[in-house]
């Protein structure tokens, strides 16, 4: 038996009664306009679409492009990471396409992300520097683009791009994706950023679908 907290902190953490409250209003709200969502939802799941995003709060996947639960299949971490090692990320990238037979995976960055300033500010901050060196090495392989920027804002959302760049391209490395090719199912994979100022998508032309588009890559 786990042992039991102090009181004070047990009472500040054990109920939040406001978010109880605000799912039962949702939940309420989307049988009334939908009686059959619920029952839908628990029958399948068939996204035609897998979200590789970041963990930032303000960057909500499905609210972002207007999908229901459901609609769409979700993986964020720290700056949108497609790291070699991440079974984690690797594990939902193999169900999404093996699996739910997604059609696109989106790679999504987004501008002013912390962990891409962290990243290029190169500052000490603990655990979290292991994740960051991917984003260190994608800086490294631009570094002469990012420092032309301007200033740090604007080196920090160059880097942002080029990072979504550098992911998108590894999601169609992996051998999870590249068998899916080979054996003919039909995938995309696109690198696409948000910007926080005014809650738009930008494509930033990364739309990969086959392996000849992938460098160095045998058919």
């Amino acid at each position: 038996m786990l042992p039991a907290p102090a009181d004070g902190i047990f009472r500040a953490m054990r109920i939040l009664p406001e978010l109880f409250e605000q799912n039962r209003r949702w939940a309420e709200q989307v049988r009334r306009d939908d009686p059959d969502f619920f029952p839908g939802l628990a029958r399948q799941q068939r996204p035609p679409y897998l979200w590789v995003g970041c963990s930032d709060s303000r960057v909500p996947a499905n609210q972002i492009v207007g999908l229901k639960p459901g609609e769409m299949f979700v993986h964020r971490n720290v700056a949108n990471v497609v790291a070699p090692g991440d079974l984690n990320c690797l594990s939902v990238l193999q169900f999404a396409v093996d699996v739910l037979g997604v059609r696109h995976v989106i790679v999504c960055g987004h501008y002013g992300c912390g962990g891409v300033r962290a990243a290029l500010e190169d500052r000490p901050l603990g655990l979290i520097d292991q994740w960051l060196r991917f984003v260190r090495d994608v800086y490294h392989d631009h570094a002469a683009e990012v420092d032309a920027a301007g200033d740090l804002d604007a080196r920090v959302d160059r880097l942002c791009e080029l990072n979504v760049r550098a992911q998108a391209e590894r999601v169609a490395r992996t051998t999870i994706v590249q068998a899916a090719w080979r054996r003919g199912q039909e995938l995309a994979v696109h690198g696409w950023i948000y910007r926080l100022q005014d809650g738009l998508l930008h494509d930033l032309g990364v739309c990969i679908t086959g392996l000849a588009q992938v460098p160095g890559t045998p058919s």
